[in-house]
């Protein structure tokens, strides 16, 4: 769900879509792919509500254009507006059914409002579409993790990490996962691996870690 634009291709799309001198903003952006362009650069600023105006703007121009649903969708999403971010991600794939990352944006809307079992099904979907989504094999372990689900949570985050072993994210969660089954050395093993990945773990996972294990480190 992160924006992946780097800052400067994010500062050469707000050059282009800036009016000329003399023109007024209503002879900016004249096509759908212009706004969505601008959008994504308004939401890696953190700009919800002007990336939201924009992916508008681009879907009243191109009704059937996936991406800008799913991009807003992404933008409600970072606004804890999941419901809104939901509709949009439906949209999205009922114009493309093989949009990997809106069935992934989806299931993570999902998971948000604590509906694992729908965060679930759209992360596999997901993964059937795209076998090597390492993020989905991690939020889906996570969803299978707050369920109680420890060992099916084990596995995915064992995927995750094929797939990307400087995943550290997934080391940490998966180092949790062992935590609750009481397997404290797995644990540990994974605490290490993340942290030399530059991953910090909350101190109270440590403190928790600690007193279980009976191990300071």
């Amino acid at each position: 769900m992160e924006v992946r634009s780097g800052f400067a291709i994010g500062l050469f799309l707000l050059m282009m879509l800036m009016p000329a001198p003399g023109s007024t903003m209503e002879s900016e952006p004249i096509d759908a792919a212009a706004y969505n362009n601008r959008g994504i650069v308004y939401r890696s600023k953190g700009q919800y509500d002007q990336a939201i105006a924009d992916f508008t703007k681009a879907l009243e121009i191109n009704p059937r254009y996936a991406e800008a649903y799913n991009n807003r969708g992404s933008a409600y999403d970072s606004k804890g507006q999941f419901d809104q971010a939901i509709s949009d991600y439906k949209k999205a794939l009922e114009i493309n059914p093989r949009f990997a990352e809106a069935y992934y944006d989806r299931g993570s809307a999902y998971y948000s409002k604590g509906q694992f079992d729908q965060a679930i099904s759209d992360f596999t979907k997901a993964l059937e579409i795209n076998p090597r989504f390492a993020e989905a094999y991690n939020n889906r372990g996570s969803a299978y993790y707050s369920k109680g689900q420890y060992d099916q949570a084990i596995s995915d985050y064992k995927k995750a990490l094929e797939i990307n072993p400087r995943f550290a994210e997934a080391y940490n969660n998966r180092g949790r996962a062992y935590y609750y089954k009481k397997e404290y050395d797995k644990a540990w093993d994974d605490v290490y691996k993340a942290q030399d990945l530059g991953f910090k773990i909350h101190p109270e996972s440590l403190k928790d870690l600690r007193k279980a294990s009976g191990r300071e480190k």
